[in-house]
C-alpha cells in the first residue's frame, strides 16, 4: 500500500506568484522593512542585502530545484520530489502523520538562530510527534511561505538544516511548496512507519504504571531564558543551541513501543502540561517525583545568573521534544529512559491530574499558543 502526498504548485500558480512579486515588490520594501531586518540578519546597508539574490529573482522552481539537488531519498520513497505528488511505502497499511507550523517572530527569529537551525528546529519538532507514537519517520512534506525579497541565502540555510535534521531522523524530505507570504512560515507534515506494531497512544496509562521519559529536559527553556535576558551569556552555548535547535531521542520512541510503553507523548509544551494530556486521556493521576528529576549543571549554572530554580524549566519548560510516557513496571523501562514517577487513581474531578511530589505546582505548567506575550 502507498500513501501519496502532494508535492508543488501547478505552473498556472507560479506564474500568478511570479506577478504578484512584480506588482508589489515597491509596497512591500516599506511595509515589511522590519521583517526584513530580520531576514537579512547582517549588519550591512540595505543596498548591500539588495546585492543579494532573492527568492524573487531565482524564482520558485529555482528554489524548489536547490533544495532537492543531490539529495538521497530513502527505500521507501517510492516517488520523491519533481512530480505531482510523492509515493511513499506504507508496508502495514497504515501511516503515522502529523503537522506543524512555525512562524517568524513567534517560534523563532533570525537574530537568535540561523536558517539552518531553524531548519532543524522545524524538522525536529515534527520527527518527535511520529516518535512519540512509536513509529518511525518515512518522510517529510516542508511548505515554505516567505517575502518575495528573502535572500537566497536564507531559503538555501533553512534547507540545508532541514535535510540536515530529516537524515538524522532517518528520514527525507519527499516533497513541498513554496508560496511568497508577508512573514516567513514554514510549515512541515511528518510521515512514520509504525512497523506493524499498535501505535503509542496517550490514552493507554494504567493505575500502578511508572512514569519515566527520555532526552533532554529544561535546556531549551533555559536558552530561552538567557536569549530574552539582558545579560552576559557568556559560557552557556550548551542550552543557547538547546533553544536554538532541540535533539529529540527519535529511536527512543521505537524502543518504548517495542518494550509495551502503555502510553507515550513528546514534550513540546512542558512537562506538567503534556503529561496532563496523557492523565486526561486515560482518566489517571500522575505523580513526580521531583528528587527523580536529573538537573544538570548546565541548567543550575543558567538559573543562577537569571535567579531561578531550575526545577521550574524542567516541569514546564517546552520545546526539548523529550519523550515521556509510561511503562507496565521498572522492568519494562529501556535503559536510556528514566523514571521520573508513578501513575495514581483519580481522587477528585475537580483537582489537577498532575502533581509534584503530591502536590499540585504552582505557576503554569506549560506553553499555549494563544497566551499573552
Amino acid at each position: 500500500m502507498h500513501v501519496t502526498c502532494s508535492v508543488g504548485a501547478v505552473p498556472a500558480a507560479s506564474e500568478r506568484y511570479r506577478r504578484r512579486a512584480t506588482r508589489s515588490a515597491r509596497v512591500r520594501r516599506a511595509r515589511t522593512a522590519f521583517s526584513r531586518r530580520n531576514i537579512i540578519d547582517d549588519p550591512g546597508t540595505e543596498s548591500a542585502a539588495d546585492a543579494e539574490p532573492t527568492v524573487a529573482q531565482i524564482g520558485e522552481f529555482e528554489v524548489i530545484s536547490r533544495a532537492v539537488a543531490d539529495r538521497v531519498q530513502p527505500p521507501s520513497t517510492i516517488v520523491g520530489p519533481g512530480d505531482d505528488a510523492a509515493v511513499v511505502a506504507a508496508p502495514d497499511g497504515r501511516i503515522a502523520a502529523s503537522t506543524d507550523m512555525l512562524v517568524h517572530g513567534r517560534h523563532f527569529r533570525l537574530d537568535w538562530s540561523s536558517p539552518v537551525q531553524i531548519g532543524r528546529k522545524a524538522i525536529a519538532q515534527n520527527g518527535a510527534d511520529i516518535a512519540a507514537m512509536g513509529a518511525r519517520c518515512s518522510g517529510f512534506l516542508v511548505s515554505l511561505g516567505c517575502p518575495a525579497d528573502t535572500p537566497v541565502r536564507v531559503t538555501d540555510g533553512l534547507n540545508e538544516g532541514m535535510w540536515l535534521e530529516a537524515v538524522a531522523a532517518g528520514s527525507a524530505i519527499v516533497g513541498g511548496d513554496v508560496v511568497q507570504s508577508p512573514e516567513l512560515v514554514i510549515s512541515v507534515t511528518a510521515l512514520g512507519d509504525l512497523q506493524g506494531r499498535a501505535p503509542v497512544l496517550r490514552s493507554g496509562a494504567r493505575v500502578g504504571d511508572v512514569i519515566a521519559y527520555a532526552g533532554r529536559l529544561g535546556w531549551s527553556a533555559a536558552g530561552l531564558a538567557l536569549l530574552l535576558a539582558d545579560t552576559d551569556r557568556t559560557g552557556h552555548d550548551a542550552v543557547l543551541d538547546a533553544h536554538r535547535v532541540p535533539v529529540p531521542p527519535y529511536r527512543a520512541g521505537v524502543g518504548a513501543a517495542e518494550a509495551g510503553a502503555t502510553s507515550l507523548t513528546d514534550v513540546s509544551d512542558g512537562l506538567l502540561s503534556d503529561l496532563g494530556h496523557i492523565a486526561d486521556a486515560s482518566n489517571v493521576r500522575m505523580d513526580i517525583d521531583p528528587e527523580l528529576l536529573e538537573i544538570p549543571v548546565e541548567l543550575r549554572s543558567a538559573a543562577t545568573v537569571m535567579g531561578v530554580d531550575p526545577l521550574d524549566w524542567v516541569l514546564t519548560g517546552g520545546e526539548d521534544h523529550a519523550l515521556v510516557g509510561t511503562f507496565g513496571d521498572h522492568s519494562a523501562v529501556p535503559a536510556e529512559w528514566t523514571v521520573i514517577g508513578r501513575v495514581e487513581h483519580v481522587v477528585d474531578d475537580r483537582a489537577s491530574r498532575v502533581t509534584v511530589d503530591g502536590r499540585v505546582h504552582s505557576g503554569r505548567s506549560g506553553w499555549t499558543s494563544f497566551e499573552s506575550e
